[in-house]
């Protein structure tokens, strides 16, 4: 391959859709061997470009050169021939196969489907330090271990072009560290890698080069030497970065949820919850900071009646769960972000409205009587979209149609809606932009003053730090730690969510 031709050059890339024009007039050069950050708010248009450039979507206008050479590219088929390949934001894995399954499915000319394939998984997964298992079943993995599979997917096909749709998402720093290393052997094996990142931080830290999007076209490109994540916003979104932090504290003494105890087991009788004892008080926020698959989805799931607790006590306000529905336990006022909106958050097909009632289809303004209020739920919809700055060009467009953000933002309006006492807010502001994630944050702060408790899970250091005021540390179900956001660094925490240290740290 000549190192003189970019990776990839598109020009004039244009893709319209009924009602709105997602690309217009793109251009962008990406240097061989070299990390080129694209970055921009939710709805920007990243997306569909990098759909247009793997060949999911073709674009209406425009060309697309790939090592010199203009590419025609009518599927991902196409791309992967090219040597380009994408770990979407969002995982296209098989919950019910294997990782060797997953990895070979569509590529079982490469490595065959048995010994070989393993040892080339294996090898791939010890050279850049992934961490994969072949014989897992995918439904058992967190959402780290997902996203490995699917980077490791890619080289396997063989891609010299990486796209990496929000890659960091669910790391914590040490982890970072080490994907950036990656990132850095596989520049100085010739690969390329286009970085999509809202975390302004790590972009200017990994990347050679930056583009900024703002509504669909290309609008700045930045040296990343030369310019600041301040600076990187304000072209963005055409404002200040934000910043996750609580003002004066609201922490009453009224408890609203009390665990005591709580043991969950696996199908294999592992705990995967331990002996987890905690309190949230009405006006607080208690953060639980841990490496991904340590037992917070599962702690979540006990709380919202999804798994069954061993033993132990869950009360919400004084009131014994054990036993009720987790529509019940809605009912009695618990809201929910999940972690995958995607999987246990939305209807995809399903207009916004539908999604409004989702999960809240026994309350007002969602009923009357026994029936679906339609005018009711619509009327809802378009408060939501109106007071979260959900950008749509309707209600009656489906939830698969919103970028991620805009999904998040329909998802938190839901939850905040039905008064809830207690709101469990799992990574909320995962792969959404600095704009919404801004929002998010506003939203939880005032819902918090007037007297929300929340159990807020994130990968996202900083926000646990700054939107906690209480963190404690979660490391194989059991919790092992108590931190102190006022003064713990994101590095002390994650020592302390690895192992590496112990106890409490003031």
């Amino acid at each position: 391959m000549s190192t003189t031709e970019p990776a990839v050059e598109l020009h004039g890339i244009t893709k319209r859709f009924p009602g709105v024009v997602a690309n217009h007039d793109i251009d962008i050069t990406v240097a061989a061997g070299t990390v080129h950050a694209i970055v921009g708010e939710n709805g920007a248009g990243k997306s569909t470009l990098m759909k247009i450039l793997y060949g999911m979507q073709r674009p209406d206008e425009g060309t697309i050169k790939v090592n010199g050479e203009v590419a025609d590219l009518h599927s991902p088929s196409d791309a992967i021939a090219r040597g380009i390949g994408m770990v979407h934001q969002h995982f296209m894995l098989a919950d019910n196969l294997t990782v060797l399954e997953n990895v070979v499915l569509g590529a079982e000319r490469l490595h065959g489907i048995g010994g070989g394939a393993r040892r080339r998984i294996r090898e791939i997964s010890d050279q850049y330090g992934l961490g994969v298992e072949p014989d897992r079943l995918v439904e058992d993995l967190g959402v780290g271990a997902r996203q490995r599979v699917e980077i490791l997917k890619v080289l396997y096909r063989g891609a010299r072009i990486l796209i990496l749709d929000e890659p960091t998402a669910v790391l914590v720093p040490q982890e970072v560290d080490e994907l950036f290393a990656n990132l850095e052997d596989l520049k100085r094996e010739g690969l390329t890698v286009i970085f999509i990142s809202h975390k302004l931080d790590e972009v200017l830290k990994v990347a050679d080069a930056i583009t900024v999007i703002r509504r669909g076209t290309t609008v700045a490109s930045a040296d990343p030497k030369e310019v600041s994540a301040r600076q990187l916003a304000e072209l963005m979104v055409g404002s200040e970065l934000p910043v996750p932090e609580l003002r004066e504290s609201t922490v009453t003494d009224v408890p609203v949820l009390t665990m005591e105890n709580v043991t969950v087991r696996d199908a294999t009788g592992r705990a995967v919850v331990d002996g987890v004892s905690l309190t949230i008080h009405e006006g607080e926020i208690l953060g639980i900071a841990g490496v991904e698959g340590n037992g917070q989805a599962e702690l979540v799931e006990a709380i919202m009646g999804m798994l069954p607790a061993e033993s132990g006590v869950i009360r919400l306000g004084g009131e014994d769960l054990s036993g009720r529905s987790t529509r019940r336990r809605r009912e009695m006022g618990v809201g929910f972000i999940p972690e995958d909106r995607h999987r246990h958050g939305l209807l995809l097909e399903s207009p916004l409205w539908e999604n409004r009632v989702l999960g809240h289809q026994t309350r007002s303004p969602n009923v009357k009587g026994i029936l679906i209020d339609r005018a009711g739920a619509r009327r809802d919809t378009e408060r939501i979209v109106e007071e979260y700055d959900v950008r749509t060009p309707g209600i009656d467009v489906s939830a698969d149609s919103l970028s991620g953000g805009n999904q998040q933002k329909l998802i938190v309006g839901r939850e905040m809606s039905g008064n809830p006492k207690l709101l469990i807010a799992a990574h909320p502001t995962r792969g959404v932009d600095v704009g919404a994630q801004a929002a998010i944050w506003d939203h939880l702060r005032r819902a918090r003053a007037e007297g929300l408790a929340v159990l807020l899970i994130s990968a996202d250091l900083d926000e646990l730090i700054g939107m906690s005021d209480t963190l404690r540390v979660i490391l194989r179900g059991r919790l092992v730690g108590e931190a102190d956001p006022a003064t713990i660094t994101p590095d002390e925490l994650g020592s302390l969510m690895t192992g590496a240290a112990e106890g409490s740290v003031a």
